[in-house]
């Protein structure tokens, strides 16, 4: 089940991996939006039969700067997406991960919660930043792809709790 708070996403997704021959379907949901969330599992549960594999990626960065340095509104607004959201999206899905014979929740975060910048402040803030990559460039969605894949296989069975950090070799340390 795909789903994305942007509808032409969704089609979009939905095509594409269709194309590829998957079985998939997509739904509408701002995982901020209780209903939403709602509808996202009793999808999920009609189009599939259950959850096997909850991938939380949404996330929000309204401004760019400092966190001291945000108003009140713009810290709400981050944790109730970033933080809150995921942690619903987690509890919500519980009824369904727990009839799963091989269940997993992946959380996808940005690099920038150990280690801000400024990507797109400017040129030069956007130079400053690939400098800090050891690869130069920012990854690709079939990258991080392909770490949740593996994270969600029975290679990762007896992993749990991990933080996977996939950075190009940026540094990363809390």
């Amino acid at each position: 089940m795909i789903s994305s708070r942007k509808e032409s996403n969704v089609k979009k997704a939905v095509v594409e991996l269709q194309s590829e021959g998957l079985q998939v379907a997509g739904t509408v949901c701002h995982v901020g939006k209780a209903e939403d969330r709602k509808d996202l599992f009793e999808k999920t549960k009609t189009n599939f039969g259950g959850l096997d594999i909850l991938v939380s990626n949404a996330a929000v960065n309204p401004v760019v700067g400092p966190v001291l340095d945000s108003t009140e509104e713009i810290w709400d607004k981050i944790f109730d997406i970033n933080v809150k959201s995921t942690f619903l999206l987690m509890k919500e899905s519980m009824s369904l991960l727990k009839c799963s014979k091989s269940p997993s929740i992946i959380i996808v975060s940005s690099i920038a919660g150990y280690q801000p910048f400024g990507l797109y402040e400017s040129e030069e803030a956007h130079d400053a930043a690939m400098s800090r990559i050891s690869m130069r460039r920012l990854g690709t969605s079939d990258e991080i792809g392909s770490v949740a894949a593996f994270l969600a296989s029975s290679d990762a069975s007896y992993m749990t709790g991990e933080t996977i950090v996939v950075s190009g070799g940026m540094h990363a340390r809390l």
